[in-house]
């Protein structure tokens, strides 16, 4: 049976830094694969989640840099290609929801339905445009009923290319003075490939070109599909992560077979820690302690502040788009031992971790 992927005793020791936090400047460049401390815990990383969707529109060069001035390790670029092979950083292809693209009447013959994932989605997809062509567009708030205040960013940015994103975070390293990490995510991999417009080599050069596809990089690559993180475990050195949303691919095989190429899970909230018919948290479930066991370090998406997206313990009000308890929330789930969570609300995320965090 192959061992899990890095886990050998020569790298444990090292890798361990790659998943803290606050590691020393002489150290910052020594990591590696085990996230764990002496104690069996590391200290917990803060991802900006499209940046820090909950005070700017998503995937704008404002929302990563609130992101990294609330105090983020990494920023999360979702990454989709466009019609000349070009990676731009979009939570989906379908960009009509956080575009102004509706408004560019040169563009409405675009307009179509596609079905992507077994989903029918229909509006304007990045594959059909080139990067000339939506850099002539600019980013809007994708949920304006819970996120007012962002619209008033709306029409300021561009899209931004996974270098621009890469630049941006090295920018934004020089002044604060500690290293920000970037997490894309291969989005729709298949999807693309069929299209021949493979995400994988794109990504592979770019990080090839920036000097990052090494250990001691501050890196992750996530993927909700399987293959192409398996494609991407015999081209890439940095930390890949299986994105998992039920509790089917976490049984204690299919975990062992994630350890084969991958160095860690991202979960849904509720696979770690459920939430009870009467709105509350429940007890956490066995993943964290058996990934663990694995070497495999568990992020959890996604968590938001706003009423919507909180257990109905945990809400402030009625009122879906108010702010509620979110703290308290990821103070249960750092206790619960997860090595990373990707928060809308990075100065929420700090603050519960070091609050949180024992």
């Amino acid at each position: 049976m192959p061992s899990p992927r890095r886990l050998t005793a020569a790298t444990a020791a090292a890798l361990l830094l790659h998943f803290g936090l606050a590691v020393p400047a002489a150290a910052d460049e020594v990591v590696g694969a085990s996230h764990h401390g002496q104690d069996g815990r590391a200290n917990p990383l803060v991802i900006g989640h499209r940046g820090s969707a909950g005070y700017r529109p998503e995937h704008t060069a404002a929302s990563y840099e609130v992101a990294a001035r609330m105090g983020a390790d990494y920023i999360e670029p979702d990454l989709v290609s466009t019609k000349d092979g070009v990676l731009v950083s979009r939570h989906e292809n379908e960009i009509g929801l956080t575009t102004d693209v509706a408004d560019h009447p040169e563009f409405a013959d675009r307009r179509t339905t596609k079905t992507i994932d077994g989903w029918e989605m229909t509006g304007w997809f990045t594959e059909d445009f080139t990067l000339a062509e939506l850099k002539t567009l600019r980013a809007k708030e994708g949920l304006p009923e819970l996120r007012p205040a962002n619209t008033a960013y709306d029409g300021r940015y561009q899209i931004l290319t996974f270098q621009e994103v890469i630049d941006l975070s090295r920018r934004l390293s020089r002044q604060l003075g500690r290293t920000i990490g970037v997490y894309p995510e291969t989005k729709h991999p298949a999807y693309f490939a069929s299209l021949g417009l493979p995400i994988e080599p794109a990504l592979v050069r770019t990080l090839n070109a920036n000097g990052l596809n090494r250990r001691d990089a501050k890196v992750f690559v996530q993927s909700f599909e399987v293959d192409n993180l398996k494609e991407l475990d015999t081209q890439l050195r940095v930390p890949l992560i299986q994105l998992v949303w039920t509790p089917d691919q976490v049984t204690p095989e299919r975990l062992r077979e994630i350890a084969r190429y991958a160095d860690g899970v991202g979960a849904e909230q509720t696979m770690v820690i459920p939430w009870t018919e009467d709105g509350r948290l429940g007890a956490p479930t066995a993943l964290v302690r058996q990934a663990h066991r694995l070497g495999l370090a568990v992020h959890v998406y996604t968590f938001a502040a706003e009423n919507e997206f909180l257990p109905a313990a945990y809400r402030s009000s009625t009122n879906p788009a108010d702010r509620g308890r979110l703290a308290d929330e990821l103070k249960a789930y750092f206790g619960a031992g997860v090595d990373g969570v990707f928060s809308d609300h990075v100065d929420i995320g700090v603050a519960a971790r070091r609050g949180g965090h024992r």
